[in-house]
């Protein structure tokens, strides 16, 4: 199927509730948030805006769903707090036995590498977005990597470190990183999210001091060669009728950093987000959406992700960066800009990703 084919619904029709809507209007919604990753602050702020779009009402004619939403959080030190009671993880589970689909609006660590996707898969509790397979993939910056390359999706040079390598031959990695004869590198956790951890170098004494960087977050690192260019984003989503699609390109300009890092993603005054792109011919920014949902498919992701690329200065197909199986929904968010470009509103998406949860439920879909 064609990326205009997937895409051509109007933003009437798409709003529309559709398929699952009965059920997600009687349903108890959980909605996830925090965690014990380096992200728990991000995850926090999406859980939040998540919470109060599903219990707004745009109008007093909109039924739509759900009948009850109730905050849970994972708090730092392990326990979950279920409507405000700190709870350990199997009582937690089983006070969430009731609720009929979860919202899950962790970002980075156990939240998004398959941990907590297969918990709720063997207590047998809807969850939204993709399974253990597709978080573990997804997440692992290595495993990503092979994915996109082994379905054609173009891929910087590089390679993966381990801590013990890296501090016996330091000199020697540095060296062999150098003779590539590139103009730049990026060094970055091998597991993460929001750019934590990463850091780019125009030289092999900087290269050094980024790839320290990145191993204060993990054992593993990888190495990529910096790739100079426009860097694109691509939204994918199962919309109200139940039909997967790629949601309008995204050009992301950095205002202060080198890159789209953490402060630029997040901060106030950060990195300017061009819905559709300038910078790029219309043919292009429809190449990143095809490949968004390549990849969607390749993964295996459930529900949306969010693909990310860069199109070199020198020209060719745009460069695999990662992609994220549970994009953030913070109020500066790139999934629900591209929405929102398109004509649907934040609660609209929400309830989109919740009603393809139940609806992947109700089939025998929602595994692993």
């Amino acid at each position: 199927m064609s990326v205009r084919a997937v895409t051509s619904t109007s933003p009437a029709e798409a709003a529309r509730p559709g398929r699952g809507a009965p059920e997600l209007a009687r349903a108890t919604v959980a909605v996830l948030a925090g965690g014990r990753s380096s992200e728990r602050e991000v995850s926090l702020v999406s859980g939040r805006g998540v919470l109060a779009a599903l219990e707004a009402r745009s109008d007093a004619l909109d039924q739509r769903g759900p009948a009850r939403a109730i905050a849970v959080e994972i708090l730092a030190d392990g326990r979950w707090s279920v409507a405000g009671e700190a709870l350990r993880v199997g009582a937690a589970l089983e006070r969430l036995a009731e609720v009929d689909v979860v919202f899950d609006a962790l970002h980075g660590g156990q939240g998004e590498d398959g941990s907590v996707q297969g918990l709720f898969a063997c207590a047998g509790i809807p969850l939204t977005g993709s399974g253990v397979r597709a978080s573990a993939l997804a997440l692992d910056k290595l495993f990503a990597r092979q994915v996109a390359a082994a379905h054609g999706v173009r891929v910087a040079r590089g390679d993966v470190l381990e801590h013990a390598a890296w501090r016996s031959g330091r000199e020697e990695i540095l060296a062999r990183l150098a003779g590539w004869g590139v103009a730049g590198w990026v060094a970055k956790p091998r597991q993460g999210g929001s750019s934590v951890g990463t850091a780019l170098a125009r030289d092999p004494a900087e290269l050094a001091d980024a790839i320290e960087r990145a191993f204060a977050e993990e054992p593993e690192v990888l190495v990529e060669e910096l790739v100079g260019g426009v860097e694109l984003t691509g939204g994918v989503v199962v919309d109200g009728a139940g039909v997967l699609r790629a949601l309008t390109t995204i050009e992301i300009r950095p205002r202060r950093g080198a890159f789209f890092d953490y402060a630029e993603k997040y901060a106030e005054g950060g990195a300017e987000e061009l819905c559709p792109p300038v910078s790029v011919p219309p043919e292009t920014a429809e190449r990143v959406r095809e490949l968004a949902l390549l990849l969607h498919r390749a993964f295996r992701c459930a529900g949306y992700s969010r693909s990310d690329f860069m199109l070199p200065s020198a020209g060719g197909d745009p460069v695999f960066l990662e992609l994220n199986t549970l994009p953030g929904f913070t109020p500066r968010s790139l999934v629900p800009l591209a929405a929102a470009h398109e004509g649907v509103d934040y609660r609209t998406l929400c309830l989109w990703i919740l009603a393809d949860a139940l609806r992947r439920s109700a089939v025998g879909e929602s595994g692993p």
